[in-house]
């Protein structure tokens, strides 16, 4: 009986270490894989950075840089001598305030209220939304309603465009459905609570998670605008920071003039400023992003998948 038992767990052992070896070897491969699939999107984005500081000779040899290998800051000392990136990082900070703003305030009252089954209409108006993902009236036409509306060179001229986008209120709307139980509202209401009462005190606290996710999803498409900065707003003090960082390179472009070196020193100011702009304009996201990433992977997933 105890030779039994002992060879019973003797083998129960083995099995033991032979599963936990191939669990191990399971997790170093995937290690590996995660390794090198972080590399490949992560050094891109280090290579940008080191270019917008190292010799553009350096850069378009196109060799592998590590580091700065020969160090040339002529592009940042030009970016920030220019005189409108103060101004533009400004702007282009109250308009992703206002625009975050407003695109909350519209947006998740709209996506909630659409994913109430007892809402009546809601399959027409959901379509009516989802139409115009396909069809729009196209630029001359929002032009003129910019025009009519009376707030052509505003900042409502860029946020009152975007304060819905129909992507954003689908999966918003995909969350309520699928994180909100509809006996959590059945209870409220036997217990007197209205629809009023019942959104912004339970639906709003519940969906942290959705809010944070919009409030990245909306603050990085303002962040980078720039066409409808260009369509509707005129004077330069207004200019966003995407649009003072092109007139910047559009202010060094090249002079047939130029004498041969002062030609090749401003062809490499040029070329460096390319990948000082990204990285000036970039930097504020970057910096931001990790303090909501977590809100932002778990929001998505509950927001996607219908319950």
């Amino acid at each position: 009986m105890e030779n039994t038992k002992k060879k019973g767990n003797d083998g129960a052992a083995s099995v033991h270490a032979i599963q936990s070896a191939s669990d191990r070897l399971f997790d170093t491969i995937n290690l590996l894989i995660l390794i090198v699939l972080c590399l490949i999107v992560v050094y891109p984005l280090y290579y940008v950075v080191l270019a917008s500081m190292t010799d553009p000779a350096v850069v378009h040899t196109g060799k592998l840089l590590l580091y700065p290998e020969a160090p040339y800051f002529k592009g940042y000392a030009e970016a920030l001598a220019y005189p409108q990136l103060i101004s533009g990082y400004g702007n282009t900070i109250w308009y992703t305030v206002l625009n975050a703003i407003v695109a909350l305030c519209a947006t998740i009252p709209a996506a909630y209220a659409l994913s109430r089954r007892d809402l009546v209409g809601r399959r027409v108006v959901m379509f009516l939304f989802t139409f115009t993902m396909f069809f729009n009236g196209g630029i001359i036409p929002m032009f003129l309603t910019i025009k009519s509306l009376k707030i052509y060179n505003t900042a409502w001229a860029l946020v009152l465009p975007a304060a819905v986008s129909v992507y954003n209120l689908i999966v918003c709307r995909s969350f309520f459905e699928s994180s909100l139980p509809q006996e959590l509202l059945e209870a409220a209401q036997i217990d007197g609570c209205n629809d009023f009462r019942f959104f912004f005190t339970m639906a709003i606290p519940l969906s942290k998670t959705i809010i944070a996710v919009m409030l990245l999803y909306y603050a990085t498409a303002m962040w980078n605008t720039f066409f409808n900065a260009l369509m509707f707003l005129q004077d330069e003090s207004k200019m966003p920071l995407q649009v003072v960082l092109r007139n910047l390179v559009l202010s060094n472009q090249l002079s047939m003039s130029a004498s041969g070196a002062e030609f090749a020193e401003k062809q490499k100011l040029v070329d460096q400023l390319k990948y000082v702009i990204i990285t000036v304009s970039a930097v504020p996201l970057m910096i931001v992003y990790p303090f909501v990433q977590k809100y932002f992977a778990s929001g998505v997933m509950l927001g996607a998948v219908k319950g």
